[in-house]
């Protein structure tokens, strides 16, 4: 063979790039002659192999790690791991801290704590490496509810202990919080009433074409399995009619609670009339007093939620969030939820929990503690209920126009002065003007604070306990945030 044929072949069997031809140089222009800082997106790059190294001293990140290894109690979560059977679960510790983190930078569902861990170096800090998915991350959550919850009152407890509650003032507030339901999954009982009736009658029309059917399809094997398919019996309910039973059932379940509801709020106010000795009336309409009123309402997504006004002025379906702040460093001393709209009903369980916590936490309120509150929790039981927790109230009787300035009182208190009068006047005295004038910078702020960090005014679990449990969690995030922005467990050693 020749040198020539033996070259061709070689040059067949190698890839040879084709010449490039090499253009003379533009000139730059006056931004590219700019000297930039060097950057190489493919450079190698030797990192520690020590994850903490990768987050800078004082990030949160660290804060969080510490706080679950040393400074929380987790016994509570450790206690339901009794069973040694099964696959290995992810270490609470990791999976504590990446809630803690994601709640606090406001990465609160699953999934998106899932990405958190493969995107973000602290998280991945925090994991150790680890990427659990997001059905143990929910299984975590949902499983250790009532532990995340009780974590408030030990937040509580460390932002006492580093001086950042003093329980001087108290300022009580509510916010309604979204509930996981659409209103549009909502029904009034009047609706119901009428819905019942014409799914019942639905029904009873379609067992007659379903009893037609299957007579006609007796006749013979060949029309049955052309009918109903060479699987089915031929005996089974149409999906429509089964569709239709399930929410005949649904309906029927709905009216039965609501008028359950409905019978024992009556009996309710009957005997607190008794015991004023006063006569229950019978109402104008006629309607029978343990029944439903036609309005009453009843959600199938979460019937423990209710529809309430908010804050826009539009209807949701919502729970009511309580919050007793610190007017110190505006930590959340107590954390309640109900289903219950009005807000004056919540001031006395709030102040039941407050108690708790307190001695939970080993703190004590001053002997002159106050108590701040809007119109919304003016009663006089809520004031008794005030000084029978040792605190002085200073609870507004009515909401004042804007820049409407009552001039203080002059004289004795007048001898038979309700308690609307005497606390109306209190709060128009100097002293009582000047407390009540830190209600909205020490409480409402905090609430703008939980919905920006945390989204916390929108719910992501259904259900009362679930609800109240999430809310609780998110207000101790909040207070540990405030202790680490005011110098974290640093704090606790100095004092």
């Amino acid at each position: 063979m020749s040198i020539t044929a033996v070259v061709g072949a070689q040059e067949r069997l190698i890839e040879v790039a084709p010449e490039v031809e090499v253009r003379a140089p533009v000139a730059a222009s006056a931004a590219e002659a700019k000297a930039f800082r060097p950057y190489d997106p493919d450079q190698v790059l030797l990192l520690s192999p020590v994850l903490s190294e990768w987050v800078p001293e004082g990030d949160l990140a660290h804060f969080v790690s510490d706080l679950v290894e040393g400074a929380l109690d987790l016994s509570a979560v450790y206690a339901s791991y009794e069973s040694e059977r099964g696959f290995p679960p992810y270490d609470p510790r990791l999976m504590l801290k990446l809630l803690l983190y994601g709640y606090a930078n406001g990465v609160c569902s699953s999934r998106a704590l899932e990405r958190s861990t493969h995107r973000d170096v602290a998280v991945r800090m925090l994991c150790s490496g680890q990427h659990p998915d997001f059905r143990s991350i929910a299984r975590f959550r949902l499983r250790h509810l009532e532990a995340l919850s009780e974590l408030f009152v030990q937040a509580l407890r460390l932002c006492a202990e580093a001086g950042l509650v003093k329980l001087g003032r108290l300022a009580l507030d509510g916010t309604k919080l979204r509930a996981s339901a659409s209103r549009h999954k909502a029904m009034s009982y009047e609706r119901m009433t009428k819905k019942e009736s014409e799914l019942g009658a639905e029904i009873a029309e379609l067992r007659a074409k379903a009893r037609a059917l299957l007579a006609e399809a007796a006749a013979t094997d060949a029309a049955e399995d052309e009918l109903y398919g060479a699987d089915r019996r031929g005996d089974e309910l149409p999906d429509e009619l089964a569709s239709r039973e399930s929410r005949l059932q649904r309906l029927r379940e709905a009216k039965e609670s609501l008028e359950a509801q409905a019978s024992e709020r009556e009996r309710r106010r009957r005997g607190a009339l008794a015991a004023e000795g006063r006569e229950p009336r019978t109402p104008p309409s006629g309607r029978d007093p343990f029944a439903p009123k036609p309005t009453d309402q009843r959600n199938f997504t979460d019937p423990e939620s209710k529809i309430m006004k908010t804050s826009d002025g539009s209807f949701h379906q919502c729970f009511n969030g309580q919050a007793v702040v610190d007017s110190e460093a505006q930590v959340v001393v107590a954390a309640e939820l109900s289903a219950r709209a009005p807000d004056a009903e919540e001031l006395e369980p709030c102040l039941e929990q407050l108690q708790e916590n307190l001695e939970q936490a080993g703190a004590e309120l001053p002997d002159d503690a106050k108590l701040l509150a809007d119109a919304g929790y003016f009663s006089e039981g809520n004031v008794e209920a005030a000084k029978r927790h040792g605190l002085d109230p200073h609870i507004a009787t009515g909401k004042p126009k804007h820049g409407e300035q009552s001039p203080p009182p002059r004289g004795r208190i007048p001898a038979g002065a309700t308690a609307k009068q005497r606390m109306a006047r209190k709060l128009r005295t100097s002293e009582g003007r000047s407390a009540y004038a830190k209600r909205k910078v020490v409480v409402e702020p905090v609430f703008g604070q939980l919905d920006t960090v945390q989204s916390a005014r929108r719910l992501l679990l259904r259900g009362k306990a679930a609800a109240r449990a999430q809310w609780r969690f998110n207000c101790a995030v909040h207070n540990l945030l405030k202790l680490h922005r005011a110098g974290g467990l640093g704090l606790l050693a100095a004092g």
